[in-house]
């Protein structure tokens, strides 16, 4: 495969996956286009796809474009980068691929990197939202928090940075790119 030939589509709203979409476009050399600016016809063009999106209420954002194109791609090395505030949990990841990743989006690895928090950031919605939340969790004995649950609770009114370059490693391997 040559080492420009793929497409970094991202979605980001905070700028945690845009984050990691710079990365990769800075260690592959592939093109590098948000989602919703993004054509078919510019994506047709590569071998691979790579699809960098936050997960939002249990979505990941930019999905709808696969979803919308995936008859159109066959025969393209597709992967999803998706990014959350949690840490990485197996079960908690396991249930974002079931709900996203389904009928002729199945077959689709998944791969996953921490992003960040930042309330000071968010949208009035989104930050009352997580508030809530946590109101929600707080009534719960933190002995049976969930992972998700313990990095909300910690979270509230911090602001935390968590991307690295190391959740990247496994989707370079997935493509046979070698950086470091």
């Amino acid at each position: 495969m040559g080492k420009k030939n793929g497409i970094i589509m991202y979605q980001s709203k905070y700028g945690a996956t845009a984050k990691y979409a710079r990365w990769l476009r800075e260690m592959t050399g592939f093109g590098c286009v948000e989602t919703k600016k993004a054509s078919l016809d510019e994506v047709m063009r590569h071998e691979s796809i790579i699809l960098c999106g936050g997960i939002y209420a249990s979505g990941i954002a930019g999905l709808s474009f696969l979803k919308k194109n995936i008859g159109r791609l066959g025969g393209k090395k597709i992967a999803v980068f998706c990014v959350g505030a949690s840490p990485y949990d197996e079960k908690a990841f396991r249930e974002i691929k079931e709900h996203n990743l389904q009928g002729e989006l199945a077959g689709i690895p998944l791969f996953y990197g921490r992003g960040a928090w930042d309330e000071s950031r968010m949208t009035f919605i989104d930050r009352n939202l997580c508030r809530l939340l946590q109101k929600s969790v707080a009534k719960k004995d933190p002995s049976t928090y969930e992972p998700w649950m313990k990095a909300l609770m910690c979270a509230a009114g911090q602001s935390s940075d968590w991307t690295d370059r190391k959740y990247l490693v496994p989707l370079a391997e997935y493509f046979g790119l070698c950086f470091g």
